[in-house]
């Protein structure tokens, strides 16, 4: 491949910053603001208080309820990004794109989607048998959303546009600032990667770091080529192929 996804920055160089330098308390807050954390307790106290949704069906956790609030999330997340940056006089089309072609990017991270797929199966595979006290959750949670075709679908649809989406404009956005104001896109990097694991502790240690370092990855990427694109569609498709393997393992009784 003439083209390396990490270690040939062609088109690398920092975005321009040709605007007024924001203060760094600002910087700060909108980061905070758009982590996932601050939104997502907002639209969880809303749903449950407007709606009759509940977080649980029963022992297991309800898809009705993580899809809305999933989705909610990402819309209002993206929204304050966009909203943040042209605040700012900045173009999200800057940030999120930088000069690669789209297409290609997008190719790539097909591509690159059984690679992760691997990678991450033989990192979790590696944590058990090494450290076995990593495995503290037996059964992962969002296994119960995969227990009928529609349910998995809704999944997929969550996976893709609250995972893959949201989640790489959250990383690409929060490294954006922590460059521009904050000490760093490696600290950003540091942080954000650290975060992005813990969030997934729910899944279980050796999930969470095999998740962190994915994080990790993505970041990198991101900060070589400049564009979220390719990290965009590799997450998405990543997601969207375990929860495909999810399904073909309940129906074939693994």
């Amino acid at each position: 491949m003439d083209d390396p996804v990490i270690a040939a920055p062609a088109v690398s160089l920092p975005i321009p910053d040709a605007h007024p330098r924001q203060p760094r308390w600002l910087a700060l807050m909108e980061t905070l603001l758009v982590c996932g954390v601050p939104t997502q307790v907002l639209i969880a106290s809303v749903l449950l208080m407007a709606t009759p949704l509940s977080p649980t069906d029963g022992d297991d956790l309800s898809l009705p309820f993580f899809a809305t609030l999933s989705l909610l999330d990402t819309l209002l997340v993206v929204g304050l990004i966009g909203f943040f940056l042209r605040a700012s006089g900045e173009r999200p089309r800057d940030v999120f794109l930088g000069q690669r072609p789209v297409g290609r990017e997008a190719r790539l991270g097909l591509m690159l989607v059984p690679v992760v797929l691997i990678g991450v199966a033989l990192v979790v595979l590696a944590l058990r048998a090494v450290l076995p006290w990593t495995q503290n959750v037996l059964v992962n949670p969002l296994t119960a959303f995969m227990d009928s075709p529609l349910d998995a679908a809704v999944f997929i649809v969550v996976v893709i546009v609250a995972g893959g989406v949201r989640e790489e404009l959250q990383r690409a956005f929060i490294l954006h600032r922590f460059e521009q104001r904050l000490g760093g896109i490696h600290l950003g990097l540091v942080l954000f990667t650290i975060a992005f694991g813990a969030l997934h502790a729910d899944q279980g240690i050796d999930v969470s770091i095999a998740v962190g370092l994915l994080g990790l990855i993505w970041g990198l990427i991101y900060i070589r080529r400049r564009s979220a694109v390719l990290p965009i569609v590799n997450h998405a498709g990543f997601n969207a192929l375990q929860v495909f393997q999810g399904v073909m393992a309940r129906t074939l009784g693994a």
